[in-house]
C-alpha cells in the first residue's frame, strides 16, 4: 500500500514511516497539515494516518476538507486525546478509525490492513490476476495456463491476499493478521507450511515461479523474482 503519514512530530513519523516500510509499504510524510492535505489532494493514496493536533491546519480540518473534495481514502486518526467526544468528534469528520497515542505499532498496522480489507471489499473486484495465474473470486475457482488448482479454504484465502498485494512483499505479520486473523504470533511454522503447499499447487508444474521468498522478511507473488 501507499501510506500517508501527516505528523508535526518528528520522531514519532520517523518511526512510522520505517515500520510501515518495513512492513513493505510505500511512505510519504507531511510534517504540517497544509502540506498533509496538499499531499493527500493529489496522491493516490491507499491510507493517510493523521495526527489530531496539527500546526497550520488542524488534523480535523485536513478531514473535512478532504471528505469535502469527495476524497474517500481511509484515514486513521492518531491522537493524544482520548475522550469520547474527541473520538466522535474525528469519527463524524469523516475519519474511519482513530487510534489513541502512545500506542503499540503492531496495532496501528493491524488497524490499517483492516481499513484496507475494508476498502477493497467495497470495490466491485471479481477477478484477480498476475502473469497467467487468474483468480476468480465469485467461482471461487483459480486456474493457471487455463489449468484449474484445487485449492483448500486458507490456500485460496492465503493467494486472495497475496493477489491482492501483487508484487508487494508482505511479512509474516501480514499475513497473521490479514489470513489468520491473528493480531499476535503464535509462535508455529503455520505459514511456511501453507505457503510451501500453496507453492506446490502454483508453480510446481510451470516455468516460471510466481511466489518468491525474501528472506528475513516475507513473501511476495510477482511475475519477477
Amino acid at each position: 500500500m501507499r501510506i500517508l503519514i501527516v505528523e508535526d512530530d518528528a520522531k514519532t513519523a520517523d518511526y512510522l514511516a520505517k515500520g510501515l516500510t518495513e512492513a513493505g509499504h510505500t511512505v510519504d510524510t507531511a510534517a504540517d497539515g497544509r502540506e498533509g492535505l496538499f499531499l493527500a489532494s493529489g496522491g493516490d493514496y491507499d491510507a493517510v494516518v493523521l495526527d489530531r493536533m496539527l500546526p497550520k491546519l488542524d488534523g480535523l480540518a485536513v478531514l473535512q476538507a478532504l471528505r469535502a473534495a469527495e476524497i474517500e481514502t481511509p484515514v486513521l486518526i492518531l491522537s493524544a486525546v482520548g475522550h469520547v467526544d474527541e473520538r466522535v468528534k474525528g469519527l463524524k469528520a469523516g475519519g474511519d478509525d482513530y487510534l489513541v497515542k502512545p500506542f503499540a505499532f503492531s496495532e496501528l498496522l493491524a488497524r490499517i490492513e483492516a481499513l484496507s480489507r475494508r476498502r477493497s471489499s467495497a470495490v466491485a473486484q471479481t477477478k484477480l490476476n498476475v502473469a497467467d495465474l487468474e483468480m476468480d473470486l465469485l467461482a471461487r475457482r483459480v486456474t493457471r495456463s487455463g489449468k484449474a488448482i484445487d485449492l483448500q479454504p486458507r490456500e485460496f484465502k492465503l493467494l486472495e491476499y497475496l493477489l491482492r498485494h501483487n508484487g508487494q512483499t508482505v511479512t509474516r505479520t501480514m499475513l497473521l493478521e490479514g489470513v489468520w486473523d491473528y493480531h499476535f504470533d503464535p509462535q508455529t511454522n503455520v505459514i511456511d507450511v501453507h505457503v510451501s503447499r500453496l507453492r506446490q499447487k502454483i508453480d510446481r508444474e510451470f516455468d516460471r515461479p510466481l511466489i518468491h521468498t525474501v528472506r528475513g522478511v516475507g513473501y511476495r507473488l510477482a511475475e519477477d523474482a
